[in-house]
């Protein structure tokens, strides 16, 4: 008992975010207020940025890939990348070329720029299969990975599996072996970069 109220205590002390660091959120086409909501209280929590979230915008042409069914992740990146840290989130499928694979449009949970100032999420892969506390973990995971690469992090070469820097190379089953964390290694780099946890 003694160690739940201990826990519960811990939790409820946080980090204020850092006025001074701003992460902006960028709804792209319908995104759930509650999801957009998550993200914005876990990225302050983890990162200890302020968040602010804008005005949505509609999803446009240019940035369809091929097939015209899903958006070209970094037609995105390109398109809406400005000097503020930028956190793209949408509920449409988005892709990029896999040459590896030989595949023109190789569906993503999410594309960062390493370093950059922005980085989009889709909502649509995470769901596959999932609760919506499944989904909802890995929405988390999926926006503090993205914005670790925004801040200069390579995937993970710890071998810590609980990373969320691992890569996940299209498998969820990767993301949801992950925790919120970041192991000493990654957490040593992004200190050495300027943000420490």
């Amino acid at each position: 008992m003694k160690l739940l109220l201990l826990l519960a205590f811990a939790l409820m002390i946080r980090t204020a975010p850092d006025q001074s660091k701003v992460i902006c959120i960028q709804p792209l086409g319908n995104v759930n207020r509650e999801e957009i909501d998550l993200v914005k209280s876990s990225v302050e929590n983890f990162y200890h940025y302020k968040c602010i979230v804008k005005t949505a915008l509609s999803l446009t042409n240019d940035i369809l890939a091929g097939s015209k069914t899903r958006c070209e992740a970094n037609r995105i990146l390109a398109k809406y990348k400005s000097g503020e840290i930028t956190l793209i989130l949408t509920e449409k499928d988005i892709a990029v070329k896999n040459p590896d694979r030989h595949v023109n449009e190789w569906g993503v949970f999410g594309q960062g720029d390493m370093p950059g100032t922005t980085c989009v999420i889709s909502t649509f892969r995470l769901r596959h299969h999932a609760s919506n506390q499944l989904f909802h973990a890995r929405l988390i995971k999926v926006c503090l990975h993205e914005i670790g690469h925004n801040l200069g992090l390579n995937h993970c070469t710890s071998g810590d599996k609980r990373c969320l820097m691992n890569d996940s190379k299209g498998a969820v089953k990767t993301v949801d072996e992950e925790k919120v964390f970041l192991c000493a290694k990654c957490k040593k780099q992004l200190c050495e970069d300027g943000v420490c946890l």
